[in-house]
């Protein structure tokens, strides 16, 4: 085997903490002796040793681990948080070489884990299977880059191009779409709908079709419309309201006071402060089409029931890409877009 597929197998069990980790990204690492697997391991959740700690512990027999490979798809870390930096663990290891897929972006990581290796003779390779590990980690790697949160836009539309029918709620995804969409957010770190959408559908925006955490609820409502007895104002869920009248914390909802002036900008500067990492953008065709317009998104997936023609009611967003994907779903058809 190659340092290409240890590196790949590094990403399969970073893969198993998948919406576990944060703020941390996902990390994998495997230990080689011989061309052999010797030790395995991966970052369960913040707080929990990293994966390179993880995998040390899984060898039993200590003695190979000076003229052993350590392969990580993240740079180790360099610097002390909850857990010790991994970068003098690997040092005071000992290993023969140190193979990473990709280094880290953050400010206080970013080559300092690699030099520490090095600094002390142990030979180190990074940027193998680079693309794939910055993949792994999209949300964490444009979060700390971009400094907002990774965007992913999302509707359900008609076959004619309708959200709603005559202005009012229809169902237009099915069973299984309504998994999928369950699924991407409990993926997710939050969910984001706007005043209208608030008020037509009343929605609670928590998991309940599959197992997982409950993302954060963002609702944009400037005037405070959405009325206090709504789902969204259940405390169920940590909520952030953004608004252009006050500010408060009680409980698990926040009132957040933005300008109106360029809403979405100011926007991505708080979610950022309140170190959201990734957003699911549900709202209404108004609020989707200002991401759409200033560009700000990663990622859009739309739901199509081709079928079902609504006639009349609320447009859907307009923009002109063609999806990279396209999964059917009974009478539903998903399709992904990358920017």
């Amino acid at each position: 085997m190659n340092h290409e597929s240890y590196i790949k197998r590094c990403i399969e069990l970073a893969r198993k903490a998948e919406g576990k980790t944060y703020p941390n990204p996902m990390v994998g690492s495997v230990i080689v002796y011989n061309n052999r697997i010797i030790g395995e391991g991966y970052h369960k959740r913040a707080g929990t040793p990293h994966a390179e700690i993880n995998a040390i512990s899984s060898v039993h027999n200590k003695e190979l681990l000076k003229d052993s490979t350590i392969y990580v798809s993240l740079e180790p870390c360099a610097h002390h948080g909850r857990t010790p930096p991994c970068a003098d663990r690997i040092v005071e290891t000992g290993f023969k070489k140190v193979v990473i897929g990709t280094l880290d972006s953050h400010d206080k990581v970013n080559g300092k884990g690699k030099q520490i290796i090095e600094n002390v003779g142990i030979e180190v390779i990074s940027g193998t299977l680079e693309e794939e590990c910055r993949e792994l980690n999209k949300r964490f790697f444009t979060f700390h880059q971009k400094k907002r949160p990774y965007i992913i836009l999302k509707w359900a539309q008609s076959g004619d191009g309708f959200l709603d029918q005559d202005f009012k709620p229809i169902r237009i995804s099915n069973s299984i779409t309504d998994q999928f969409v369950h699924q991407m957010r409990a993926d997710e770190h939050a969910i984001l709908v706007g005043t209208n959408t608030a008020i037509n559908d009343n929605p609670s925006l928590t998991v309940r079709h599959v197992e997982g955490q409950n993302p954060i609820r963002i609702l944009i409502d400037l005037d405070l419309k959405v009325p206090l007895n709504y789902s969204l104002y259940d405390d169920e869920v940590r909520t952030l309201i953004f608004n252009s009248q006050r500010e408060s914390d009680h409980g698990k909802t926040k009132l957040i006071k933005v300008d109106r002036m360029r809403l979405v900008e100011n926007l991505m500067l708080k979610l950022y402060e309140e170190q959201i990492q990734s957003v699911i953008v549900e709202g209404g065709s108004f609020t989707l089409q200002q991401f759409i317009n200033l560009g700000l998104w990663d990622e859009m997936v739309i739901i199509k029931n081709e079928q079902l023609q609504l006639r009349n009611g609320t447009k859907v967003p307009q923009f002109s890409q063609r999806p990279l994907e396209k999964k059917q779903y009974r009478d539903n058809t998903i399709e992904f877009f990358r920017k």
